[in-house]
């Protein structure tokens, strides 16, 4: 029999999915959500495995990928659910191929290879940490950032660690959504462009795979505002949170210098007059964000500065969010969002340090009144 490439696989089951499968789980949509996971699973097999034919897949490659799988559960790049999610995908594109007389069998349909996906029971301790614990680490990172007597360049530093842990601690946002997630050419983390101050919300690609809307409450807006006046990106495609990776910095310009047209010569030499991160600004060049791991490596610096921990353990993306279901706080994304533009209000509202005392109180749990805007 002829060998069948994965990809070409993967495109036909994808072309069929959408135009409609009436034996399958639906069209257009499902389609679009699972490309993006099984192109992913088709590169990662041929990068850690050598495998591209249909024909030399088994039960041990899906377990290594369900084993992948737990990994970055367990790094906090995905949920157990969202692990589950990929997992069902791939199976469920491989029972087509049984299907359409491709496979003899379903190697991901199996006790041995299902049996090492992540389940809900192992999420991360750091997962029950309390709301007084919390609060200890928010408190930690606003006092930090309310310290005038420092350097513009440190003083950003804080501000950005502030907006951080805000944004976790008081909206439904994820590490994966706010955060680049590497091996997710989707999730290239939240920029600019992506929050409106005046609806009150951030544009995020949720765990459905879909832009969805997310509300950020006041005590999550006012310290992102400060931070993004003394951040004072030169575009709105700028990371919220950009990577303080020099090298990854510097591959980010040199690329987009060379798809701009200069030369190698004429690139060296701008990178030998200024730092990356200059010529990043000043060319408009949005770096990379920081990444989930490179989020988790912040947090776990601030909670050994706040003297947080259980158990030796550290408050992660995912341990700073409340407890609280997504469902009610999201919506999908709408057809048109308003382009975000700092206006001289804004700034009027979040620069005075006289009022820095004001607009940073923390506002009592529930006390409307406190809020900002």
């Amino acid at each position: 029999m002829t060998e069948v490439a994965i990809t070409d696989a993967v495109d036909a089951y994808l072309q069929r999915k959408a135009v409609g499968d009436p034996n399958g789980s639906g069209a257009g949509a499902y389609a679009s959500n699972a490309e993006s996971i099984l192109r992913r699973w088709a590169d990662w097999l041929e990068q850690e495995h050598g495998l591209t034919s249909l024909f030399t897949l088994e039960v041990d490659h899906m377990r290594a990928y369900a084993e992948e799988l737990r990994r970055r559960t367990g790094r906090g790049e995905y949920t157990a659910s969202t692990a589950g999610t990929y997992y069902a995908v791939v199976r469920a594109f491989l029972s087509w191929c049984i299907r359409g007389g491709i496979l003899a069998e379903n190697p991901a349909a199996t006790d041995r290879a299902e049996a090492a996906l992540p389940t809900a029971d192992e999420r991360p301790t750091s997962d029950f940490w309390t709301a007084r614990q919390r609060r200890e680490l928010e408190r930690y990172v606003r006092e930090r950032a309310l310290d005038t007597g420092r350097s513009m360049r440190e003083r950003r530093g804080r501000l950005r660690e502030y907006a951080m842990v805000a944004v976790l601690a008081h909206s439904t946002v994820r590490g994966s959504e706010l955060f680049r997630v590497p091996d997710d050419d989707r999730r290239t983390g939240a920029t600019w462009d992506d929050v409106d101050f005046y609806t009150g919300t951030i544009r995020v690609l949720g765990k459905s795979q879909r832009l969805e809307d997310v509300p950020l409450p006041a005590r999550a807006r006012t310290p992102l505002r400060r931070y993004r006046v003394v951040l004072d990106p030169p575009s709105n495609d700028w990371p919220l949170f950009p990577t303080a990776h020099a090298p990854s910095i510097a591959g980010r310009v040199r690329d987009v210098l060379r798809d701009r047209g200069h030369d190698q010569e004429t690139i060296e030499s701008l990178l030998e007059d200024t730092t990356a991160t200059e010529l990043a600004r000043e060319r408009s060049i949005a770096p990379p964000a920081i990444t989930t791991e490179g989020a988790r490596s912040v947090l776990r610096r601030l909670c050994e500065g706040a003297g947080i921990d259980v158990d030796g353990d550290y408050l992660t993306p995912r341990g700073v969010r409340r407890d609280r279901s997504g469902a009610s706080y999201r919506q999908e994304a709408t057809a048109s969002k308003p382009t975000l533009r700092a206006s001289v209000l804004e700034q009027s509202i979040v620069v005075p340090e006289s009022r820095s005392s004001v607009v940073d109180a923390e506002p009592v749990e529930g006390d409307e009144s406190t809020k900002t805007d």
